[in-house]
């Protein structure tokens, strides 16, 4: 179907839909509109309704897209406002794998960039958040605390105003999908103490503990001595609150600390990283599962907890949106990788469950909430900061639907003289279930 145009369209509108409608031939379903700047549209094609449409902003968006088309360059374009998403954003990530995934003749390339070239260059970018700029060795104490902070730090009251009551940013768990983020992430923390098979009196340490919910919950409803340790400090300083506020002061505790600080053989009966493991590093593997298996007492469990590499995924094929903006120096690796280091370093694997729908699902909510909270959050830490983490919870959500990413908890035993102290069947972990 022709575009409809504005009566009125001038050259740069009818150069952008030339363009259009040369990248866009071979798209199909083409289940989309295009609304440039003049209000021209580009149609969905006939028979399909649009699932969103891409709003360009001003002449020279297409431009700074496309002229060195890389997934940073298309973010950098939607930080920057020079496009908008109407409608469903993960949908939209769909059309940005089709544009990166073109691979046209050389022709085809001097005609496109032609009608690029001919368009008006875009503005200066608006001042806010800029790529992360770390110093120092990769995965060193100094530079893992850098990154960790340009992540974490940015505002807890903006986290505050999208995640669940108790703040766990990690996948939740879900009965259906139909339950609240709330109550998905209560089961997902029950879920881990259960697999953990916590008992009154332990000593549980939780690796990247974050603003505190796994400590809290684990503390109250399972009588533990809870343990935490961040490299966020506003992270350490909110939990602390938060356990001082609960009565649990005596029996929880949450500080700044690398893991690789953490001494005291044998200090723990049960050791839990729940999304601090894509941090480590392929170099660090063997030290973080060798300083785990030490901090574990005989006959002690390790649940952890993270993302791992997926179908599709490459980490070979350039720096990633999220790499520039978001998750510096965050490492996916694939699963085989993470299980081979843990058992060369001592730890049995016992049980490895993947929670790739689950994690899809977190990150509609987290998606839906913060744009519902998009004024307060837009005044807790600007526009631009805003647009970095909407794009970047779409774009994480469309991969795991995709299963270019995946989510596992891998359950970990360090044997006891070659006993596991694990029962024979994981019914306690389904109460209510046979």
């Amino acid at each position: 179907m022709l575009p409809q145009r504005a009566p009125h369209a001038n050259r740069d509108a009818e150069t952008a839909l030339s363009f259009l409608e040369r990248a866009l031939a071979g798209c199909h379903p083409r289940d989309f509109a295009v609304r440039l700047w003049n209000g021209a549209v580009l149609r969905p094609e006939e028979g399909y309704g649009a699932r969103f449409t891409m709003v360009l902003n001003h002449p020279g968006a297409l431009r700074r897209m496309f002229l060195r088309p890389n997934q940073v360059t298309l973010g950098e374009a939607f930080i920057r406002k020079d496009y908008d998403i109407e409608g469903d954003l993960v949908a939209a990530i769909t059309l940005g794998d089709y544009l990166l995934g073109l691979r046209w003749s050389l022709i085809d390339r001097l005609r496109l960039g032609r009608y690029l070239l001919t368009l008006p260059a875009a503005g200066p970018a608006a001042p806010g958040r800029g790529a992360a700029r770390l110093t120092g060795a990769m995965h060193s104490k100094r530079r893992d605390s850098q990154a960790v902070a340009f992540h974490y730090n940015v505002s807890n009251d903006f986290y505050r105003l999208w995640l669940d009551e108790r703040m766990v940013y990690s996948c939740a768990y879900f009965a259906s999908p139909d339950d609240s983020l709330d109550a998905a992430q209560e089961r997902k923390l029950d879920y881990i103490c259960r697999k953990l098979r916590l008992k009154q009196g332990e000593r549980l340490l939780d690796i990247g503990c974050g603003w505190g919910g796994l400590l809290l919950h684990a503390a109250r409803n399972y009588g533990v001595e809870a343990h935490g340790i961040t490299l966020s400090a506003p992270q350490a300083e909110l939990a602390g609150e938060r356990i001082r506020a609960a009565g649990l002061a005596d029996r929880c505790r949450a500080e700044v600390k690398d893991y690789r600080d953490m001494d005291g053989a044998e200090s723990y009966d049960k050791i839990v990283s729940v999304g601090m493991f894509e941090h480590v590093g392929e170099a660090r593997l063997a030290d973080y599962f060798a300083r785990a298996f030490r901090l574990l007492r005989p006959g002690g469990v390790f649940l952890n907890h993270g993302i791992a590499a997926g179908l599709g995924y490459s980490a070979h094929d350039g720096p990633t949106f999220i790499d520039v903006y978001v998750f510096p120096d965050g490492e996916l690796l694939p699963i085989c990788v993470t299980l081979r280091a843990a058992e060369a370093n001592g730890f049995e694997v016992r049980d490895l469950e993947s929670l790739r729908e689950h994690y899809a699902l977190t990150l509609r909510h987290w998606m839906k909430r913060l744009r519902a909270a998009a004024p307060a959050a837009i005044a807790a830490i600007g526009e631009t900061t805003f647009r970095i983490w909407l794009l970047y919870l779409a774009g994480s959500a469309h991969g795991f639907d995709r299963g270019r990413v995946n989510l596992y908890q891998t359950l970990l035993v360090k044997p006891d003289r070659g006993k596991s102290g694990q029962p024979l069947t994981r019914a306690d972990w389904y109460p209510g279930t046979r």
